[in-house]
């Protein structure tokens, strides 16, 4: 390919595109029109975010293999069998201690997410609804209805 013919196919591609801004979209599946807009109502966030507060608040009760049976120095039962186990010098304590270890710090990273999803749709939520809010309040029709995202799009062509 020559550089004249490389420079004529890219001044082509390039008088193609307008200047102008276009959203994409994804065609409608259910045999419409295919401008359906993305839609996710508050009490499908509020369900998720809600089952996650619950697997947080039960994988924190029920995992805890640290503190389980704690004694009056905050030992659990399995780091008191360790120990014990350490005491007569078993290599099997040592390798409980860092089975223990290792799923405290992989339950904490779990609860974390969980917390990280719950908090994040629940501030999702929020930020949304105040965005709608201010949407409407900006973009009105001459009586007084919303506007559509099809009237909107027209703008920007």
């Amino acid at each position: 390919m020559a550089w004249d013919e490389w420079e004529q196919l890219k001044s082509r591609a390039a008088d193609k595109q307008s200047a102008r801004l276009q959203l994409n979209s994804a065609a409608d599946t259910a045999g419409g029109t295919g401008c359906a807009d993305l839609v996710v109502h508050q009490d499908d966030l509020g369900a998720v975010g809600h089952e996650a507060f619950q697997l947080h608040a039960r994988l924190h009760d029920q995992v805890d293999i640290a503190g389980a049976g704690a004694d009056d120095h905050g030992a659990g039962t399995t780091m008191q069998a360790a120990a014990a186990l350490k005491s007569h010098h078993f290599a099997m304590g040592a390798g409980l201690e860092t089975t223990v270890s290792v799923w405290t710090s992989q339950v904490k990273a779990v609860l974390q997410a969980f917390a990280h999803i719950s908090n994040h749709l629940d501030y999702s939520k929020k930020l949304h609804a105040h965005d709608d809010e201010t949407i409407a309040a900006e973009v009105r029709g001459r009586d007084g209805s919303a506007v559509s995202v099809s009237v909107l799009n027209s703008y920007f062509e």
